[in-house]
């Protein structure tokens, strides 16, 4: 009896691990960040600029995109209480003929972000 007993303990926590990773990889997918940090290879002109921020503003849960060509930047800023899928805007921006280098989440609004890269050029 006690087997059968630890048999049934070590088969609900696996099912609740299993639960936990499928839930956690579905999560990690939907960023809920307000904005969207991507770092971009290929773009060498402002043509490819403006065709990824017309991309990413076609997309119904953006508010607002940035580029910046030097620091191979797009910031994607989430309309209030949106959330972004993370894949969409990859799919976006390669479908577009770019290298998604790296994604990360923000809480800096496209303005401070932008406002960060002015002064970093200001310094140069």
């Amino acid at each position: 009896m006690k087997t059968f007993y630890n048999k049934q303990i070590a088969i609900k926590f696996i099912a609740t691990c299993a639960l936990f990773m499928a839930i956690s990889g579905t999560i990690s997918s939907v960023i809920a960040a307000e904005t969207i940090k991507v770092t971009v290879n290929g773009m060498v002109c402002a043509f490819c600029a403006q065709g990824i921020e017309k991309r990413l503003t076609a997309l119904p849960s953006t508010q607002t995109v940035f580029v910046d060509l030097k620091q191979r930047i797009v910031a994607v800023q989430v309309k209030e209480g949106q959330k972004m899928d993370s894949k969409v805007i990859s799919h976006e921006i390669t479908e577009a003929g770019y290298d998604v280098v790296k994604m990360e989440s923000s809480s800096k609004t496209v303005d401070e972000i932008k406002a960060e890269f002015k002064s970093q050029k200001a310094r140069k």
